[in-house]
């Protein structure tokens, strides 16, 4: 059944809708980059275009980078990112596996499914407390370890659901094959499926990665000095006189580089993970 192309309005269309969606996603960008750059009396005028409307000054970016407590969060939220998200996918991982290719009786898959979902679904604030308690006998507080185990936990559902789709989807017969030869299960999942769910690897722990880097309320009641993350910094930028837009702007950028370059550099590996098993010949 032939297709019939699009009429000049839907191209129209589809570009305008391209368009507003390029601006919705770039303008925080934008705003950011502008008030980085702006003099503070410049922040409050309506001046859009640099050299223009207003002298850009690098300032405010030297003065952000030259304070150790900004060095630190970058510093923090880098290994709590990363820490969880590998934690995430390494126990996601060998979950995944297990719902695609055994059968639990007493508690069957699905319901181990929607356990893992609930994680996602139940309101983080609900556990802020008795997390909080927990740490504090743990003596984890304002720790990168607390923050690691509960972004690890939160961000969990992930590998589990996606993951364990990309098994569901690789051939069965593959594996029974390297049993015949001798492996075992264990070598069959590090030897035989692994490398064929490698894209969903990095996919999935790219995605985590994003959840722990933005993650906000724990970061905000777990840590007081030493293990302050960039988001708890951004919150931070208010000053008796309002807030320091000039400074917001610079710390914005320095949150969101680190995230959208690692994705833009690992995008082939996003669209393969995401899209594997999508399309069955």
């Amino acid at each position: 059944m032939s297709k019939k192309p699009l009429t000049v309005a839907g191209k129209v269309l589809i570009g305008i809708i391209i368009v507003v969606a390029l601006l919705w996603v770039l303008f925080p960008f934008y705003w950011a980059f502008l008030n980085s750059i702006k003099k503070p009396a410049d922040t409050f005028q309506a001046t859009w275009i640099p050299f223009l409307q207003f002298t850009p000054t690098l300032e405010h970016w030297a003065a952000e980078l030259a304070i150790p407590e900004i060095r630190r969060a970058l510093l923090n939220s880098t290994i709590i990112s990363m820490g969880s998200a590998t934690l995430a996918v390494l126990l996601g991982t060998l979950a995944a596996y297990a719902l695609a290719r055994f059968r639990f009786r007493r508690i069957d898959n699905g319901s181990l499914t929607t356990w893992f979902i609930s994680q996602r679904v139940m309101p983080p604030v609900l556990f802020v407390i008795p997390f909080f308690l927990l740490m504090r006998q743990l003596g984890l507080l304002d720790s990168v370890w607390a923050l690691i185990l509960l972004n690890a936990t939160f961000t969990l559902p992930f590998p589990v659901i996606i993951l364990s789709q990309m098994f569901r989807e690789l051939p069965l017969e593959l594996e029974d094959a390297a049993l015949v030869d001798g492996a075992s299960r264990f070598q069959a999942f590090t030897r035989i499926a692994l490398p064929l769910v490698a894209p969903g690897l990095v996919a999935t722990w790219i995605i985590c990665l994003a959840f722990s880097w933005n993650e906000f309320l724990f970061a905000l009641s777990l840590t007081s000095k030493s293990a302050i993350p960039m988001p708890v910094i951004i919150a931070g930028a208010e000053h008796t006189r309002g807030v320091q837009f000039w400074f917001v702007g610079v710390r914005v950028l320095l949150t969101m580089l680190p995230p959208t370059i690692l994705a833009l550099m690992a995008q082939r590996y996003i669209v393969r993970g995401l899209t594997l098993g999508a399309v069955k010949g």
